[in-house]
């Protein structure tokens, strides 16, 4: 009897072919789209991961950057491809922010990718310029209850993670505070350092040289547990905002129906990859602590970071479109 390609493929994607297919795979190099242009922290941290993970695959795992339209082009891609376990998607947490702010979405972010795990958690930091007459969380809320619309806060791009932040704070403590975005972390610092913009919630690293030097001071981690790098900074719930707990994290997804065996060995293999003692150092130059959770468990996180950025989305109302 023959057989078409089509139909062999269509096979092995039924329960009895997926644990063949697993075992096979990969037997060709695997592509991993990062949906933003080279050298920014989700390209970086699936590089440091993937060239780890790739050693327990046996076959390379080939980043490749396809930037455009805040990740949706690359991600879209992914959305569309054969559930082969030949292409997979690393992104960040914007992957379920940017939905909730971007009425023509062409995915749906939840549901047209199958997890695979989270890599790693960034927690974000709230930073002041020293300028500025606070030295506390509570004191910034007062301060800027007292001069409402006269503290700006500074974030690296519309949506992402640094701005929901400064929302969420807004929302919890009732400030008018002003929104400031920029085109990137790095310009959003110097312009906090210069007195420019009063505020900012920025991952560790961005800002951690600056604190060092005197240029930032610290505030609250904006985490549930205090971080290393500051392990004097008091967290949120500490400062008084126990609801304030929002961190960047980075991901790995794979197409719609993608066989939970590849999708499983992939996950293993990363869980290896951060359990590496020189990966791990180099995703802390970073900022992140590894994470590699199941694809069940980073399922669940990921549509519960989605209702929770959602609910900040639209008491702000903020849109892209």
């Amino acid at each position: 009897m023959n057989i078409t390609r089509r139909a062999a493929f269509t096979l092995a994607l039924t329960p009895l072919g997926a644990p063949a297919l697993a075992q096979d795979w990969p037997n060709r190099p695997v592509r991993c789209i990062v949906p933003y242009p080279p050298g920014g922290p989700t390209d970086l941290v699936g590089r440091v991961v993937a060239q780890r993970a790739q050693q327990e695959l046996g076959q390379p795992l080939v980043v490749e950057n396809k930037p455009g339209a805040s990740g949706t082009i690359g991600s879209a891609e992914v959305a569309r491809a054969a559930p082969d376990g030949q292409v997979f998607l690393v992104n960040a947490s914007a992957h379920v922010i940017i939905p909730h702010i971007n009425r023509n979405m062409p995915y749906d972010a939840l549901n047209d990718f199958t997890p695979v795990t989270n890599m790693g958690m960034v927690p974000l930091v709230a930073l002041v310029n020293p300028r500025l007459p606070v030295r506390s969380l509570r004191e910034l809320a007062d301060y800027a209850k007292a001069n409402p619309g006269r503290v700006s806060y500074a974030s690296s791009s519309i949506g992402g993670a640094q701005h929901l932040a400064g929302e969420m704070f807004k929302q919890i403590a009732g400030l008018d505070m002003v929104h400031v975005p920029y085109r990137g972390a790095g310009p959003a610092i110097q312009d906090l350092i210069a007195g420019n913009v009063h505020v900012m919630f920025d991952s560790v690293p961005a800002g951690a040289g600056a604190v060092r030097e005197g240029l930032l001071r610290p505030l609250a981690a904006l985490d549930a547990r205090r971080i290393a790098v500051f392990p004097d900074l008091p967290t949120t719930a500490e400062a008084g905002f126990p609801d304030l707990v929002i961190s960047t994290w980075y991901g790995f997804w794979a197409p719609p129906r993608t066989p939970a065996a590849i999708t499983g060995k992939m996950q293993r293999a990363i869980a290896v990859a951060v359990r590496d003692p020189e990966v791990r150092a180099r995703l802390a130059t970073l900022g992140a602590d590894p994470v590699a959770n199941t694809p069940a468990e980073f399922d669940a996180f990921c549509r519960s970071e989605s209702a929770k950025f959602g609910a900040i989305v639209r008491a702000a109302n903020i849109r892209m479109d």
